[in-house]
C-alpha cells in the first residue's frame, strides 16, 4: 500500500485560511474587550434581570349558542420596579412624589395596609385578606402579632428610613407602598409585582412616562369585558382573592395578584376558566425600557366554558319579568285603594321581586334564569355599596336562593303519590262540602279555597277534577291518607327539597316532614300532613326546584339534572374538554295512567272555564298544562305558578314566583309572555337556519 501526502500547495492554502480565521477572532475579540468594553460593562451594569409572574388570559364564557356572555379586554396596570426605585438616591421621595402625581389626577392606587391614613393610626376594619397578609407581614419581620397600629408604623419608619422631616400622613403613605411591596415577599409571591394602579387611564399612563417617573412600568393584562347587561345573578363576577381563597388556590399555582371567580358562572367553573400563569425573566433599562423577555414557563390561556342559557332568551325572559312585577305593582295597589289600605312593608302588600326559571323538558337544562330586581355586571364595582344594602336586594338570586311555599302547583305531586300508592284510582272520587271535617272534633277543620271566598263547594271530583278545581277537601284527604312518610317519598323523588344539581350557589329549600318541623316529630300532627299536601305546612322551594319539578311531571317522572354548563373548550376551540349529557338523577315510578290523568287535570287548569288560569290561557294558541298557586305568607300572598308546553309534546317547563302578588291566577301572563318570546325566538332560529340552507344550496 502506498502511502499518500498532501500536497505542499494545498497545506500552504490550508494554513493561510487558518491565519485569516484565526486574525478575524483576534480583531472582534480585541474589539469586543478593549475598545467597546467599557460600552458593554456600562450596558450590562445598566441591564436589570427580574423573574415575573406572566398572568394567563381567563377563558370566556359563552352561551350555548357561543354568542359571547363575558370576554377579555386589554388594559394596563401601573406596577413598580423596586430595583429601580431602590435605586434613587431618596426612594422615598421618589415614593411621595409618584403618589402625589396619582392622586391630583384624581386616579386612585392600591394601598391594603389596613391602617387609617392620618393620625391618630388605629388598624381598620380588615378583610379576609388583609388579615392574611398583615399576619404574614408580622411574622417576616419577627414582630408580635398583637403589634398596634401605632408600634407597626414606628418600626417601619425606623426600617424604611421615613425622614422625621415627612408628616405623619405622608409617612403613613410611604410606609403604604413600602408594605406592598415588602408583604409579597412575607407572603411568599415574590415573583408578583406589586401593581400600583390597576386597569390605568392611559392619560395617567402616558403622563408618568412622559414626566420619566422612576420605577414605573406598564403592564398588560386582561379585564373582563361584559357582553350584556342581563344575566347579572348568572354569570358572576371575579375579584381579588380572600384569606379563604388564597389558601385553597395558593396550592394550584395561582399568584397573589390572581382574580377568581366571586360569585356565579365565573366562581362555579374556575377550574376551567383561570388559565396557568407563565414566567418570565424580564431584562430592563434602569430606565424601565423592556429589552429581553425569556419564558422559563410559557402562560396558558383559560377555557372557554359554553352554558345552558340562551342570551336572546334571557334577555327576553328578564324583560318580561320586570314588566310584570310592574304592572302587579299597579294592581295590588290599586286593590289596596279600594280597600283604603297603603301599599307598604308594614302592611305586607308591597311586591319586593320575583324569579322566573324556563328548563328544557327532556334534558333538566336551564335555558333562562330571572331574578328581579337584578342589576348591571359592568357598573358592578362602582355602585357595589349601594346595591349590597338597597332594601329589595337586587344581588340575591331569588330563582336559586329564594325559597317560597309552592301553594296548590304542589298538589300534581300530590295525586301522582295518592294514584301510585294506591289510595285512590282514576275513578275515585271526593265530595268537596267546603269544610275537612275529620278533625273538627278536636278543633281543626280547614276549608276549601271556594268555600272560604264564596261560599260554594266543588262536590264531587275525581283526580282530574281536583286539579282542574284545585280542590282542598280532595288534596286534604289525600294528605290524610297517604301520610308523611309516603308524601315526602314523592315530593323529593320530584326534587322538591333537594339539590337540584345547578353549579350556582342554591338554597336546598325543605319538604314538610317531622324532623324538621318547628319543635320536632312530636310536635307534628295529622293536621301539619293535611297541609303539606296543598302545598302549605313547612314546604319552601325554589322557582328552579319548582321548574324542574313542572319538567319530572311533563316528562312522566325522569328528573334531569339542573347543570347550567353545555360544555368546555379549550382556549383555540381544538379540543372539547367537556360536553354535558342529558343524565337522569332519578325516575318517580307511576302508570302512564296516571302520568295522563295528572296532565289532563292540569291542561284543564287554563283550557275549561272554570280553571284557575283560563282567563289567560283560554284561548291561546296552543294547549298548555298548568297549575296555579297562592302560597299564604301571612299578609299578602305569593303568586306562584307552574307550566309546560305544548302540551302534547312538552319542550319547555317555567315556572314563576312573585312575592306578595296576592295569586297564583294573577302572575300567569307573565308565564304566557314568557311561552311566546321562547317559541317566537325557536321559529325564528329555525327561519334563520332554513335561509342558510337556503343559502348554502
Amino acid at each position: 500500500m502506498q502511502n499518500k501526502f498532501i500536497k505542499s500547495d494545498r497545506l500552504v492554502i490550508l494554513s493561510i485560511l487558518l491565519l485569516i480565521m484565526l486574525s478575524v477572532y483576534f480583531i472582534f475579540l480585541y474589539k469586543l474587550q478593549i475598545i467597546e468594553g467599557d460600552a458593554y460593562s456600562e450596558r450590562s451594569a445598566n441591564s436589570l434581570a427580574s423573574l415575573q409572574t406572566v398572568e394567563a388570559a381567563r377563558g370566556s364564557i359563552m352561551d350555548r349558542y357561543g354568542r359571547s356572555l363575558v370576554t377579555n379586554s386589554q388594559s394596563y396596570n401601573i406596577v413598580l420596579n423596586e430595583t429601580e426605585l431602590f435605586n434613587q438616591d431618596d426612594p422615598n421621595r421618589a415614593i411621595l412624589n409618584l403618589v402625589n402625581f396619582v392622586r391630583v389626577r384624581g386616579e386612585s392606587y392600591i394601598d391594603e395596609l389596613p391602617i387609617t391614613t392620618a393620625p391618630p393610626f388605629t388598624y381598620t376594619e380588615m378583610t379576609n385578606g388583609q388579615k392574611t397578609a398583615l399576619k404574614a407581614y408580622l411574622k417576616d419581620k419577627d414582630l408580635d402579632e398583637n403589634t398596634s397600629a401605632v408600634e407597626l408604623l414606628s418600626y417601619m419608619r425606623t426600617r424604611y428610613k421615613i425622614d422625621n422631616n415627612y408628616s405623619a400622613e405622608e409617612m403613613r403613605t410611604i410606609a403604604g407602598i413600602r408594605y406592598e411591596i415588602n408583604v409579597r415577599y412575607a407572603a411568599g409571591s415574590g415573583t408578583n409585582q406589586y401593581i400600583f394602579v390597576e386597569d390605568a387611564d392611559k392619560d395617567l399612563i402616558t403622563a408618568l412616562l412622559e414626566n420619566d417617573y422612576p420605577g414605573v412600568s406598564v403592564q398588560t393584562t386582561y379585564t373582563r369585558n361584559y357582553s350584556t347587561k342581563n344575566a347579572a345573578h348568572l354569570l358572576g363576577y371575579i375579584g381579588a382573592m380572600n384569606a379563604e381563597e388564597y389558601a385553597t388556590y395558593r396550592s394550584n399555582g395561582y399568584s397573589m395578584n390572581a382574580k377568581v371567580g366571586k360569585d356565579g358562572a365565573e366562581k362555579a367553573y374556575e377550574s376551567y376558566l383561570h388559565g396557568s400563569d407563565g414566567l418570565a425573566t424580564i431584562t430592563t433599562t434602569k430606565e424601565g425600557a423592556v429589552t429581553g423577555t425569556i419564558y422559563t414557563t410559557e402562560p396558558e390561556p383559560g377555557n372557554n366554558i359554553y352554558l345552558t342559557i340562551d342570551l336572546a332568551f334571557q334577555e327576553e325572559l328578564e324583560k318580561i319579568l320586570e314588566k310584570g312585577v310592574q304592572r302587579l305593582k299597579e294592581e295590588v295597589a290599586e286593590n289596596a285603594a279600594k280597600k283604603g289600605l297603603e301599599v307598604s312593608d308594614e302592611n305586607g302588600n308591597r311586591v319586593t321581586g320575583g324569579a322566573v326559571v324556563v328548563v328544557d323538558v327532556d334534558t333538566g337544562e336551564p335555558l333562562g334564569i330571572a331574578s328581579y330586581p337584578s342589576f348591571d355586571l359592568t357598573q358592578l364595582k362602582k355602585n357595589y355599596q349601594k346595591l349590597s344594602t338597597e332594601k329589595d336586594a337586587p344581588m340575591f338570586n331569588r330563582a336559586t336562593m329564594g325559597t317560597y311555599a309552592p301553594g296548590s302547583t304542589f298538589k300534581p305531586c300530590t295525586a301522582i303519590a295518592a294514584l301510585s300508592e294506591g289510595v285512590i284510582d282514576l275513578n275515585s272520587t271526593i265530595v268537596c262540602n267546603g269544610i275537612f271535617e275529620k278533625y273538627a272534633s278536636a278543633g281543626y277543620a280547614p276549608e276549601c279555597w271556594i268555600w272560604s271566598s264564596y261560599h260554594l263547594v266543588h262536590g264531587g271530583d275525581n283526580v282530574v277534577g281536583a286539579i282542574r278545581d284545585s280542590c282542598n277537601i280532595f288534596f286534604y284527604t289525600m294528605g290524610d291518607r297517604l301520610g308523611i312518610d309516603r308524601l315526602d317519598k314523592y315530593a323529593w323523588g320530584f326534587g322538591l327539597g333537594k339539590a337540584t344539581g345547578i353549579e350556582l350557589p342554591e338554597s336546598v329549600g325543605v319538604m314538610a316532614n317531622p324532623e324538621d318541623h318547628p319543635g320536632g316529630p312530636d310536635k307534628w300532627y295529622a293536621g301539619d300532613s293535611v297541609q303539606a299536601a296543598i302545598g302549605q305546612s313547612d314546604s319552601l322551594f325554589t322557582p328552579l326546584q319548582l321548574a324542574e319539578y313542572c319538567a319530572t311531571v311533563a316528562d312522566n317522572g325522569k328528573r334531569h339534572t339542573a347543570s347550567m354548563l353545555k360544555s368546555v373548550r379549550s382556549f383555540d376551540l381544538t379540543n372539547t374538554i367537556y360536553q354535558r349529557q342529558a343524565d337522569v338523577l332519578n325516575t318517580v315510578d307511576s302508570d302512564q295512567e296516571n302520568w295522563d290523568a295528572v296532565h289532563e287535570g292540569m291542561r284543564l287548569v287554563g283550557a275549561d272555564p272554570s280553571g284557575s288560569a283560563y282567563d289567560t290561557f283560554g284561548d291561546y294558541w296552543m294547549s298548555v298544562a298548568c297549575k296555579t298557586g297562592t302560597a299564604q305568607t301571612g299578609a299578602a300572598n305569593n303568586g306562584v305558578f307552574i307550566c309546560y308546553a305544548p302540551f302534547d309534546k312538552p319542550q319547555v317547563a317555567v315556572a314563576v314566583v312573585i312575592e306578595h302578588a296576592g295569586a297564583g291566577a294573577s302572575v300567569a301572563p307573565i308565564a304566557k309572555d314568557v311561552l311566546d318570546a321562547y317559541f317566537n325566538l325557536a321559529k325564528s332560529a329555525e327561519s334563520s337556519s332554513e335561509n342558510e340552507k337556503q343559502v348554502l344550496k
